[in-house]
């Protein structure tokens, strides 16, 4: 009975330390910009879903680490992302280009978190969609949008890049 006691209490300790190991980094603003890259491909993605995906990614990290006073700043930088969907853009710019056209889609992300202290710490994320299987069913921005769940995901689990 108290090998069990001692086991349990021993397992709660542990998970206790992992929890605060993995504890979410204080925020207290988020900034989010289109790379230069994905910038010139403003005429042919259209400079409004450009602006949908930076709300979208600024959305999804604040919703899972929201802005608290005396944390540090996430400067978030949207270098690729690739829509499932033609954009309107993209439908105007084509003549028979059809909505109905699918492909997988994904997000490139990098930034840095700038800690209260002044300590800049490097953020890398990709995520791009292997299976076509569902890419038809989503939104235009469905795979990219899922690419900045996941970073925010990784975000509060203080993990800033996707190398293992």
């Amino acid at each position: 009975m108290r090998a069990a006691l001692v086991s349990t209490v021993s397992a709660l300790l542990l998970l206790g330390a992992a929890q605060s190991a993995l504890a979410a980094p204080a925020v207290s603003e988020v900034k989010v910009s289109i790379g230069p890259k994905l910038a010139e491909k403003a005429d042919d993605l259209g400079q409004r879903d450009l602006d949908i995906l930076s709300s979208e990614l600024q959305r999804a990290v604040e919703r899972r680490l929201p802005p608290r006073p005396g944390g540090g700043t996430l400067e978030l930088v949207i270098e690729e992302a690739k829509p499932n969907h033609p954009t309107p853009q993209q439908l105007g710019n084509t003549p028979g280009l059809s909505y109905q056209s699918f492909g997988v889609g994904g997000a490139r992300i990098s930034g840095r978190y700038v800690d209260p202290t002044g300590k800049s710490t490097p953020i890398a994320y990709a995520w791009w969609e292997t299976d076509i299987r569902w890419a038809r069913y989503g939104s235009t921005w469905h795979d990219a949008e899922d690419a900045f769940d996941r970073l925010a995901d990784r975000l509060v689990k203080d993990q800033f890049s996707d190398k293992r």
